[in-house]
């Protein structure tokens, strides 16, 4: 089976924008979606790199880009106030919900928390809320991200993202044909679609 591999972190606009849009497009081209939580800000840090709201005048354009993508896709959209977010304990969470086949609906909520209703998840009491609003138990879930294991599998899959040219997030692979933005999936289809 096809497969397309989706990095992503639930602090990036984009990533959620992606994330909406992914599933049916893998759908229509009957691949199989592996989802690949990374921690950006250590993707940035060992690159290099930075968010683009860093840089005023791109932080600007940017904001509207979101937006007309968000209505374009028909998706809604909320420029989190709280903006940026360390989202070390989120994305350790997508590791451990992984680990128990629960990763898409931890990230559904994730997500619509982050990018919807633009709330502060960078707050463990606020993340707690969602999480038990979403039927998770947020004690054993958060318990759960300083699990050694799930500790060192973000930073192994972070690592191993970079290794593989990763400079930022949402990126996709297909095969080694490597896709960076939620702007580029035209080309993670076509390439699908070549498979």
């Amino acid at each position: 089976m096809k497969k397309v591999e989706f990095l992503f972190d639930y602090g990036s606009p984009t990533c959620y924008l992606a994330y909406t849009q992914l599933p049916a497009l893998a759908a229509k081209h009957g691949a199989e979606i592996v989802w690949k939580p990374i921690l950006l800000g250590g993707v940035h840090k060992a690159t290099g790199n930075r968010s683009p709201v860093e840089v005023p005048a791109k932080g600007v354009w940017m904001l509207q880009d979101l937006q007309r993508f968000a209505k374009r896709y028909g998706v809604p959209y909320k420029t989190n106030p709280h903006f940026p977010i360390n989202t070390l304990l989120l994305m350790r969470g997508a590791v451990a919900m992984q680990r128990e086949g629960r990763l898409l609906p931890y990230s559904d909520a994730i997500f619509k928390a982050m990018w919807v209703d633009g709330l502060n998840l960078g707050d463990p009491q606020v993340i707690g809320g969602v999480l038990a609003k979403a039927g998770f138990d947020p004690q054993a879930l958060l318990a759960a991200t300083n699990d050694e294991a799930v500790k060192q599998q973000l930073k192994s899959e972070t690592e191993a993202a970079v290794a593989r040219g990763v400079f930022g997030a949402p990126v996709f692979f297909v095969g080694e044909a490597m896709f960076f933005g939620q702007d580029r999936l035209d080309f993670v289809a076509e390439e699908l679609a070549a498979a």
